[in-house]
């Protein structure tokens, strides 16, 4: 059984369970190689993926309930008004200041992302959340207090010229990929 997804790209359900299992199998039979070979090195590199599995859950938690939440409550039509191609200032805006009020690592933001891009924002408006996650204004004191405040507020307004300069590139090509498909 296939489903065709919102990038139309193909997804076969059909695929042997095998060969979905066969990384995590693979992996837990090499950490029981290594055990039986150096069994503290294993342990301590078992407390480290530990440690890593516990940094990358909780932000990934936190997204799909987000994405959990935006399914029930935000509808396409919504997403396509605030951040699809005609949403115009409003639309920038906010995917601004969601990008520098977002928090946590990167990959945590890329399912929800991706769901919002599938309900119908746009590609500018996604590269431009990325682009400004590297404004964050909580780190600003420490900034200026590292380099002063000529350098921080350059240095800043520089950030955001590129972002915005980042998201129009990208919109403009994802627009031409667009334009070409059909």
């Amino acid at each position: 059984m296939k489903d065709t997804g919102a990038a139309g790209k193909q997804r076969d359900f059909s695929k042997p369970l095998w060969r979905t299992l066969a990384f995590p199998l693979g992996v837990v039979a090499l950490y029981i190689v290594l055990f039986v070979i150096a069994p503290a090195r294993t342990l301590r590199a078992l407390e480290a993926t530990g440690r890593i599995t516990l940094q990358v859950a909780i932000p990934l938690g936190i997204a799909f309930a987000l994405m959990f939440v935006l399914n029930l409550l935000v509808k396409p039509a919504h997403v396509s008004r605030f951040l699809g191609k005609g949403a115009g200032v409003k639309g920038v805006s906010i995917s601004a200041l969601a990008g520098v009020i977002s928090t946590g690592p990167i990959y945590a933001w890329y399912p929800l992302l991706r769901d919002l891009r599938q309900k119908g924002a746009s590609e500018f408006h996604v590269a431009n959340f990325l682009s400004h996650r590297a404004v964050k204004p909580f780190l600003l004191p420490v900034m200026v207090s590292y380099f002063g405040w000529a350098f921080t507020l350059v240095f800043n307004v520089l950030v955001v010229i590129g972002a915005l300069l980042t998201a129009l590139l990208v919109g403009a090509l994802g627009e031409r990929r667009g334009k070409e498909k059909a």
